[in-house]
């Protein structure tokens, strides 16, 4: 961190409310110029909504907003906070999905005008794309529609970091690596450094704790729209992190595993499935009760043979053998998860919707009972389960979307990277119920780009161009395997 002490922002007695959920509660936070700031807690804890706060689309309640020594209030939005030099990347991506990659870029920047401005804007995002993710593969001209969501993450944050007229003091990174594989992530992390090291600021949340740990100077730790923690990130550990945020059960290992896998060969295989189009490369095979994980960089394939499973499930497929009735939990909920209009207890009972029938009709008290026992079983954060599914934080929208598909009477759970923005007590307590869904003998194909997902699993598939080119039992997965097969072998 650079010298300099000067206050970039200060937020003071911040509050707001939506109903009858206290999202903040007088939250007072301080961020200096050159400073990496984590910010961590679990969903629902309020760190978006002081986010949103600070990056100028949230009104508060009450509270003070004070942007390089000078108050902001009545006077504060999105398009001050540009001005000012702080941009935000939210979690939920902001980017328009009908416009290329540059026309995207020119939105942030109405300074790019004039005769040859696209070409302007395609340079500028392509040079930031370039200085961050080097190998990045995406190009001005691509519409955004069109890209795999871990490039669509890219481009919002190359953009995040674009200057043209407008200073640039702060950035906040929501969840920034939830689409990353794990080299782009590492590739993001070294930037923000860099750019920390020569005066910007950054505000990182992020659930995964090694990131805030090892990238952030300063962590601050809310809980139920408070904040409880604030110290130097060398006066954390990952032990001392997780108290602060509250009582967590730490991950317990179990003999699970090490049973599954030798009864492996006994138990019937519920899924065969080779990529499609692929001659070369393995096949991936699931027995009954296995938790199966695939990895491998992202956009080689994970998903697109995730969705042929989908596809395939009562069909006859030359590719890919499915035995039994299949759920997918979405990695991109907005897109391919939530249903926007409908109240949260629909959203989570969807999937089961012929236990809700009774001579054709919907019976409200059966969906009523089964929302009810999945918001307590999966701690979804609301006071009414009949609140629209948007009124739920990100998190807590995954919760419902798992919710959906563990309530079902799917035998066969397809996830495509379904941890994005989900907090480590959330993601403990659901590696808690898929362990103990798999020894009930229900199995799971999990696509996920955090490492440690993967100790969870009996096997992994490693993915690359597509093909499935390594199987590795628990007891041969190692990191350096993973990565090792993750990119082409040098001759």
């Amino acid at each position: 961190m650079s010298g300099s002490k000067r206050q970039i922002v200060r937020l003071q007695g911040v509050a707001k409310r939506f109903g009858a959920v206290h999202a903040l509660a007088g939250v007072d936070l301080d961020v200096e110029a050159g400073q990496c700031l984590g910010l961590v807690g679990h969903n629902g804890a309020g760190k978006s909504t002081l986010m949103h706060v600070l990056a100028g689309t949230l009104a508060p309640d009450r509270g003070a907003i004070v942007i390089d020594g000078a108050p902001r209030e009545g006077q504060y939005s999105v398009a001050a906070a540009h001005r000012l030099g702080i941009r935000c990347v939210f979690q939920e991506l902001s980017l328009c999905p009908n416009l290329t990659v540059a026309e995207n870029a020119r939105i942030l920047h109405p300074a790019v005008k004039g005769w040859g401005w696209r070409g302007r804007a395609g340079r500028m995002i392509a040079d930031k794309l370039d200085e961050i993710f080097p190998g990045h593969g995406v190009s001005a001209d691509d519409v955004v529609g069109d890209l795999a969501l871990g490039k669509r993450q890219m481009v919002e944050i190359a953009r995040a970091f674009t200057v043209t007229d407008e200073p640039l003091h702060l950035v906040i990174l929501d969840e920034p690596t939830s689409s990353l594989d794990s080299v782009t992530a590492e590739q993001l992390l070294v930037f923000v450094r860099k750019i920390v090291d020569e005066g910007v600021s950054c505000i990182l949340i992020s659930h995964l704790l090694g990131e805030v740990l090892g990238y952030c100077d300063r962590i601050v730790v809310m809980r139920d729209g408070q904040v409880v923690a604030a110290r130097a990130a060398g006066e954390f550990d990952r032990h001392s992190l997780v108290s602060a945020m509250g009582d967590v059960a730490e991950d317990k290992k179990t003999a699970a595993h090490e049973a599954r896998s030798a009864n492996r060969d006994a138990a019937p295989v519920c899924v065969r499935a080779r990529p499609r189009g692929k001659a070369a490369g393995g096949e991936l095979v699931a027995h009954r009760g296995e938790i199966i994980g695939l990895s491998g960089l992202a956009g080689h394939g994970q998903t697109e043979l995730l969705l042929q499973i989908y596809q395939a499930a009562g069909r006859r497929d030359r590719d890919t053998e499915v035995t039994g009735p299949v759920a997918l939990v979405a990695g991109d909920r907005q897109a391919d998860g939530v249903f926007h209009l409908w109240s949260i207890a629909q959203n989570v009972t969807v999937r089961s919707m012929r236990r809700m029938l009774w001579h054709g009709l919907i019976q409200p008290a059966r969906e009523a009972a089964m929302a009810a026992d999945w918001r307590q079983r999966m701690r979804i954060r609301t006071p009414d389960m009949n609140n629209p599914i948007l009124s739920l934080s990100g998190g807590n929208q995954q919760k419902a979307l798992f919710a959906r598909a563990l309530g079902s009477d799917a035998e066969i759970v397809l996830m495509d990277d379904p941890m994005r923005g989900v907090d480590i007590g959330t993601k403990l307590e659901v590696y808690d119920i898929i362990r103990a869904e798999a020894e009930r003998g229900r199995t799971f194909l999990w696509y996920t780009t955090e490492m440690d997902e993967l100790d969870n699993c009996d096997h992994v598939y490693v993915f690359r161009n597509g093909q499935v080119v390594a199987d590795l039992p628990r007891g041969e997965m190692t990191e350096q395997k993973v990565l090792q097969s993750s990119f082409e072998q040098v001759a």
